[in-house]
């Protein structure tokens, strides 16, 4: 007669297509061990997991400081409804990933009302700017899982319960370029550069013009280039095609940044996660990002570090260049793109892949389990 699994319950929030990712791994790792009943919100990846996500987790995909506050009730209603799950159902852990300001109202009321262990998946950037988060980590998170080796550290100096995850573009590598070739029906005679405007819809509305106005230029004195744009689902696929000129010599698919960045010896990538896995892959990104001047006005004055750019932050150097709000435009792009030495940066993939290797996954479930 074999035994049963113990069954533990785990409320989850994941708001973003990179957490439902991270979300998923870290649960199969409990699965190995435990049953495990989930409730809470996730994405397509947390949902194979056995999730019934109470509402679309596009609803939390909001950014920089003004959305959240346009959107402050409905965000408010549904972390009620998130909070008022996990207590009904006496959930054991809860895991909150990414999304660090929606949550922590989360661990905040289920640390106070003794309900579960908090674990937050993904730091937040509290070693780059708002320091004083760090009190509200200490008093209502039990564990923070960490990307990134010098976050570990950085909470290590602070005393604080961590643990170095590392992240999944560790494992990434090119794709063979030519079933990339014949896979979107491209020519292996062209040039490409992969242009990456965002994974939320109001980044893409926001950025996009900027990058198609360089696609112009750059398209206008080199003909040998085609330019290729990943979306991450069919919402983000429409918002792209509807904005695109189809003149333009540009190539849109679903789901396929790896296999574009593969067979690009350049990017222009929005800041965040996808600039790390362009320069992983070889397409070494111009790094861009750029806000409305209120958003921005704020946010400069309390940032601790002259680099945004993930890849050179890891590097402890900007190795890549970052065009930041004025900055950011089809002009400084193209410049970028003309006057940098690509072939150089590409000699950094390895180094960074080894910087995000972290410790096994059995030390992540047993940190989780420990608690």
């Amino acid at each position: 007669m074999s035994l049963q699994k113990p069954i533990i319950k785990v409320g989850v929030v994941a708001g973003e297509y990179s957490g439902d990712r991270l979300g998923a791994k870290i649960i199969s790792g409990l699965k190995k061990t435990h049953h495990v009943e989930l409730y809470g919100i996730g994405g397509p990846k947390i949902i194979q997991e056995g999730l019934n996500s109470i509402f679309d987790f596009s609803k939390l995909h909001v950014m920089g400081l003004i959305e959240p506050l346009i959107k402050y009730r409905q965000l408010k209603q549904l972390q009620k409804k998130l909070i008022n799950l996990f207590i009904e159902n006496d959930i054991d852990y809860f895991i909150g990933i990414d999304s660090p300001d929606f949550n922590i109202s989360i661990h905040r009321t289920l640390k106070q009302k003794e309900i579960s262990k908090n674990i937050q998946v993904v730091s937040p950037s509290v070693w780059g700017w708002r320091e004083s988060r760090i009190k509200n980590i200490k008093r209502y998170i039990d564990l923070t899982m960490c990307l990134f080796n010098f976050e570990h550290d950085y909470y290590r100096n602070k005393d604080l319960s961590s643990i170095h995850i590392g992240h999944p573009f560790s494992e990434l590598f090119k794709q063979d370029s030519q079933l990339v070739y014949k896979k979107y029906n491209l020519n292996p005679l062209k040039k490409y550069i992969s242009i990456l405007p965002g994974s939320r819809i109001s980044e893409i509305e926001n950025l996009l013009p900027t990058y198609i106005e360089f696609i112009n230029l750059h398209s206008n004195k080199n003909e040998d280039y085609e330019y290729l744009i990943p979306a991450s689902d069919q919402k983000i696929f429409e918002t792209i095609d509807n904005l695109v000129p189809k003149s333009l010599p540009v190539k849109i698919s679903i789901d396929s940044a790896k296999d574009f960045l593969s067979i690009s010896d350049r990017s222009v990538v929005t800041s965040g996660t996808a600039t790390l896995e362009a320069a992983i892959l070889g397409a070494s990104p111009i790094i861009c990002y750029k806000t409305n001047p209120i958003n921005y006005f704020i946010i400069s004055r309390m940032l601790k570090i002259d680099d945004v750019g993930l890849p050179n932050l890891l590097l402890g150097s900007r190795k890549f260049p970052e065009l930041i709000q004025k900055k950011c435009t089809s002009q400084e792009i193209l410049k970028a793109v003309e006057s940098t030495d690509f072939h150089h940066l590409n000699s950094l993939s390895e180094q960074l892949r080894t910087l995000l290797i972290g410790s096994e996954e059995i030390e992540h479930t047993n940190a989780i389990l420990k608690l």
